[in-house]
């Protein structure tokens, strides 16, 4: 495309220096905007018809040249100039060259400012729509893991330290939690993205008889925005999807913590396959985890973006400020990078391999049952406090003696207290321990197998 004058340069003596046009360039980055920006357009201009602003056939003809601009886009026949600014002054100066004056006319009524907001909604939506339906996939993925695991027993921590015994299952259904609120955070999001902006104009709307109704219908916004001067100053929407982008990383980025941990040799846990692994290029022995090492990593960087986001924000005057051009470049990497670690974690959790021996192993050791026997002391009546010293004199004693609590003799457990009875060894079996939080929530066989149905039920 080449330069010609600004479409701003009527009041301007000087031409713009070439090193200001590639400092307030934007479109190198916005240039991903194209297919939105041209569907706003179309809607737009057939709304102008339709208030007989400009006339039918100026409108066919703005929207089909607008639909060949499209085509040759996507084909990667158009070549974008800096010069430009931005992706709107480059669709728009291509469709004057290619129409005529009467490409002109397609700003009647708009301006720049309501005009990139629209594009950055109609943008935010589909993708919006898109990591919903990641998660979705990423919660099939738990849901069949679950399920596949009811019987597993591992050890669960707090403090990084042995707790009490769960199953695998509620595991991964813990997980499924935190990604279920993710989709929520970002449906519920959705109703904010979903107001139509055209009409704003600069700030203060304009004289021209539009229908901003007609556009937003055509755009499939079930809203329009209610203040002019709020429409083109409003980034909430951007920041709060990028809050609730930050949050799905944030649980992607504690997964892979535990899958790190898991797929080493002091764990032994998990195995990650070969394909979704690294080796070491000095030490041949080495298997890597180093998508969930990159996922986590990640994690930052879109922390960054919704620190840039905020930053940016919080000190512009009403309304419109060039500064806003700064908010596409934090959005689109917290969305591209959301969208592909969870593409990818998804795929990495799918082809890793647990160690069901060894995770039940490692329930057995650690005194993961002590919890159990407070509550059985309890259940003779004894105080939860009395019943927790008591228990935690028997674990000291266990590690003096260096044996398991399955390994003390009724004898030992009396010196303790003269209450108990045989039936310990059966409170303090693994299958028991699990099996006695039968509660909604708990880890209980049954508890899980019924929040797995309850899961199926909601999501058929």
């Amino acid at each position: 495309m080449a330069q010609t004058k600004k479409p701003w340069s009527g009041r301007f003596q000087k031409a713009t220096a070439k090193d200001v046009e590639e400092f307030t360039s934007s479109l190198h980055f916005d240039y991903r905007l194209y297919p939105y920006d041209i569907e706003g357009s179309i809607a737009h201009a057939q709304m102008l018809a339709a208030q007989k602003i400009i006339s039918r056939a100026e409108a066919n003809k703005i929207c089909a040249g607008l639909k060949n601009i499209l085509r040759d886009l996507e084909k990667g026949k158009i070549k974008l100039d800096a010069a430009d600014e931005d992706i709107h002054m480059a669709i728009e100066r291509e469709l004057t060259r290619r129409v005529g004056h009467v490409g002109g006319k397609l700003h009647t009524a708009r301006s720049r400012n309501d005009q990139i907001v629209l594009d950055m909604r109609l943008f935010l939506r589909n993708q919006t729509e898109e990591i919903i339906g990641l998660i979705s996939s990423l919660r099939k993925l738990l849901l069949k893991l679950a399920k596949e695991n009811t019987n597993t027993i591992m050890p669960g921590y707090t403090h990084l330290q042995k707790a009490q015994p769960v199953l695998l299952a509620h595991y991964f259904l813990a997980f499924g939690e935190m990604f279920s609120r993710d989709a929520e955070r970002f449906a519920d999001g959705i109703k904010r993205i979903n107001v139509s902006p055209l009409g704003a104009a600069a700030l203060a709307g304009t004289g021209l008889p539009i229908d901003r109704h007609k556009t937003a219908k055509m755009l499939k916004f079930p809203e329009i925005s209610k203040n002019s001067m709020d429409t083109v100053a409003d980034r909430d929407f951007i920041a709060e999807f990028i809050f609730a982008s930050s949050v799905t990383m944030m649980h992607l980025s504690r997964f892979c913590e535990d899958l790190i941990l898991w797929s080493s040799e002091e764990f032994g846990f998990a195995e990650i396959s070969d394909a979704y692994t690294t080796g070491s290029s000095i030490m041949p022995q080495k298997k890597n985890p180093d998508i969930a090492e990159l996922v986590r990593g990640k994690t930052a960087r879109v922390y960054g973006d919704l620190v840039a986001i905020m930053t940016l924000l919080k000190g512009l005057p009403m309304a419109y400020n060039r500064d806003l051009q700064e908010d596409k470049e934090p959005l689109f990497d917290a969305v591209d990078t959301t969208k592909n670690c969870l593409m990818l974690f998804t795929q990495m959790l799918g082809n890793t391999k647990f160690n069901v021996e060894k995770m039940r192993e490692a329930a057995e050791d650690g005194f993961s049952s002590a919890t159990d026997i407070a509550e059985y002391l309890v259940k003779k009546g004894v105080a939860f406090r009395e019943a927790h010293e008591i228990t935690g004199r028997i674990v000291a004693y266990c590690l003096k003696s260096e044996k398991q609590l399955v390994e003390l003799s009724l004898a030992d457990y009396r010196k303790f207290y003269k209450g108990f009875s045989s039936e310990i060894y059966d409170v303090i079996k693994l299958e028991k321990v699990i099996n006695a939080r039968k509660h909604i929530g708990g880890t209980a066989t049954s508890a899980v197998a019924e929040r797995i149905k309850e899961i199926e039920r909601k999501t058929k």
